[in-house]
This record gives structure tokens, sequence and C-alpha cells, in this order.
């Protein structure tokens, strides 16, 4: 089976591409290049959010490839400050996006932000509303999917339990590399049949991966980049990535993944890495949703 044509099933019987591409952190005016780029050569999954601010580019770049939409998979998210306004949020992407579903939808982050002052989170709402907005949203036919993201075992397992959740979010959308593995929860969520992608799976920008020795050591023997080796070390654990980039040649170098893997010795090896960083805190919300329990 070819890297790029792999899928992962989610708890809904839905097929999500095992690669997509990025767009958090992309700047005006580049994403719709990026994406229209990506999905003529191959890619047939899109990450972005609201918070992003580039929806629309998004969809200006999935007009100007010529992939029908049916093809491709759209992920999307609800920003902080719409916990108590679901309709509204998907309908504002949808809208932006030119599209009337999307394939996957998110909430971006355990925390119901209040939309008057962000340090403040808003004190009749929380994310156990907010998912029961969203459990809401399949019957309308404007989401196929629903799931969150940056939750941890501890958020999870207060969500799960609640009597109102009655539908198992069918992704995590978490930061994943070998400096961030989160192994716990990665087990976690895999036991509640909940699928992983990682965000942030080639480290970020300016990535002190780069300067790892193990893994460009390991690249230079491969003949492939330290990117690609790190895309194949997350794929080969069962969780899709969005690696996120903007420039043609990188996007289109991310993708290939045919034809060659990683041995069982070299994942060991990227698991083993000792140093750890994570790109993406909670230090700008208003609420902790990170406690050190994914390792």
């Amino acid at each position: 089976m070819e890297t790029t044509k792999k899928t992962f099933t989610l708890n809904t019987g839905a097929k999500i591409p095992a690669i997509g591409l990025g767009t958090w952190q992309s700047k005006p005016n580049e994403v719709t290049k990026a994406v229209e780029v990506a999905l003529r050569k191959g890619y047939r999954h899109i990450d972005t959010a609201l918070a992003y601010g580039n929806e629309a580019e998004v969809g200006k770049g999935i007009k100007q490839s010529g992939v029908p939409r049916n093809e491709i998979w759209l992920t999307t998210k609800l920003d902080n400050t719409w916990h108590h306004r679901v309709m509204d949020g998907i309908d504002s992407s949808l809208k932006d996006m030119g599209t009337d579903y999307v394939d996957l939808y998110l909430m971006h982050w355990p925390s119901s932000t209040d939309p008057e002052d962000t340090s403040k989170h808003l004190p009749d709402w929380n994310f156990i509303k907010t998912w029961q907005e969203l459990q809401k949203l399949p019957a309308t036919g404007k989401v196929r999917n629903i799931g969150v993201s940056n939750f941890g075992i501890k958020n999870l397992e207060k969500l799960l339990a609640d009597p109102s959740c009655k539908t198992v979010p069918a992704v995590n959308q978490i930061e994943l590399h070998p400096n961030n593995p989160s192994p716990k929860l990665v087990a976690f969520c895999k036991e509640k049949g909940i699928h992983c992608t990682g965000y942030s799976c080639l480290g970020s920008t300016n990535s002190p991966l780069y300067k790892d020795a193990t893994l460009l050591k390991m690249a230079e023997k491969k003949g492939k980049t330290p990117q690609q080796v790190l895309l194949a070390w997350g794929i080969q654990h069962g969780w899709s990535v969005i690696p996120k980039s903007v420039s043609p040649e990188r996007i289109e170098k991310n993708f290939e993944l045919d034809g060659w893997d990683l041995s069982s010795e070299e994942v060991k090896e990227l698991d083993n890495l000792p140093d750890r960083f994570k790109v993406c805190g909670d230090g700008w919300l208003p609420v902790k949703v990170f406690f050190g329990d994914d390792e």
C-alpha cells in the first residue's frame, strides 16, 4: 500500500487520509497557493481552523486546484471564543471556505474563552456544553465527523464520563513529534477508539529536532529529508500527520513517502530521543489544559 494513499478508519467508519497539509502559522496570501500545489501533487487532506484566519484562502485553493470537493478531506476547528455559538461557528467557516460541509469539525481547545475578555473563561460555559452542541452537527449535514484537539487524558476522561457525551470524539488532534511523543495519551485515545492526528509533526519552525544527530544521520543514511523521516515515523505509529509548509518544493517533498519506510529499529531509535519540547503551550489560555499526563 502506498503511504500517500493510506487512510485510517475512524470510529464512525469514515476514512481520514494519513497525510494532509497543515496551514497553521502560514502568512496571509500564501495559503491559496499552498493548498492548490498540495492538491495537484496528490494530497487529499487539508487542515485549517477559524482561528488561523485563512479559511477563505483554503476554499480558494481548493477551487483553483480543480480537484472535486468530494475527493478532499477537509478539517476545520471551532475557535475558543465561539464555544457558546457552535452553529454560528460552523456557518462562518463554511461560508468562508465556500463549501456546504466539512469532513471533520474539531473543538480547537478545551477552553470556552470569553469573547469580551480573552483572559477570562466564560462563567456559565465549559467544553462539556460545547460538546453537547457539537454532537448536534452531524444530523445537519454540515459536518460529517466531530472531534477534539489539545485534549489530554484528564480532560478526555472528564468529557467521556459525562452522561451527555453520547458521541465519542472521532479524532483528537494533538502535538506529536519525537520530542513530544505523548505515548500515554496516544495509548489512552487508542483504547477509547479515538484516532490521533499529529500537528507540529515536523517540530514546527526552527525546531531543535533539526539539530538532532540521530535524526540527521538516519535521514542521510536513507537518502531522505529529516521531514520525510518524521512523517514516516508518525504514520507508522498509526496517526495521521499534517505537515505545514507554504514552499511548493517542500510541500511536494513532504509527500514523497511511497516505496520506503522505517525499520522497527529506526522507529524505536526516534521513540527514544531524549530531548523534550512543546511547540504549543497553554500559557495564553484563561485555563490550564496541559497537565503533564501524556507521557
